[in-house]
């Protein structure tokens, strides 16, 4: 898996963590171990910009997805997955780090950063949460991804909930 993790937020975070919670969300998700995906930090003026250019919404946003070859998890165990350009992962560690603190169940910002990959990962895969039905997909998924990510490294405790939109 090529995974490119590019830190242009200012400020520091687990990148190796980031990397690695990518790269296990997409053996996960059975995704050809040579696709590519990008994850790219940017700070809250960045993510601002990006924001307002592509989904026409003010102010900074924790997570943005912008996918390449739509890329689809197979739907049988038989079915062998294309590789492919899998997209890109715009994350804000500014608006993670205040979402982690306001959370109820008050994280880090490395953390929220971890499930915002997996987060994004999953919209790059088709995933949505418009509807309950969506929602109520991805989130369990996103946090089954999570927990088994922690449990495998020995991290205490399960994943932090969801605080995005």
């Amino acid at each position: 898996m090529a995974i490119e993790v590019n830190n242009e937020s200012g400020r520091d975070f687990d990148e190796p963590a980031v990397l690695d919670i990518a790269r296990y969300a997409l053996a996960r998700m059975r995704i050809h171990p040579l696709s590519e995906l990008s994850v790219i930090a940017v700070d809250a003026a960045a993510m601002t910009q990006l924001h307002l250019q592509w989904m026409d919404l003010p102010g900074p946003t924790d997570v943005m997805s912008f996918p390449m070859d739509e890329l689809r998890p197979p739907t049988r165990d038989d079915e062998e997955p294309p590789p492919g350009l899998l997209g890109d992962i715009v994350l804000c560690p500014e608006v993670a780090a205040k979402q982690g603190a306001d959370a109820p169940t008050r994280h880090s910002m490395d953390e929220e950063l971890q499930l915002l990959t997996v987060h994004g990962v999953l919209h790059l895969l088709g995933y949505d949460h418009e509807d309950p039905a969506e929602r109520a997909e991805m989130f369990g998924l996103q946090k089954a991804i999570v927990d088994g990510w922690r449990a495998e490294r020995g991290l205490p405790g399960p994943s932090p909930a969801p605080t995005m939109s």
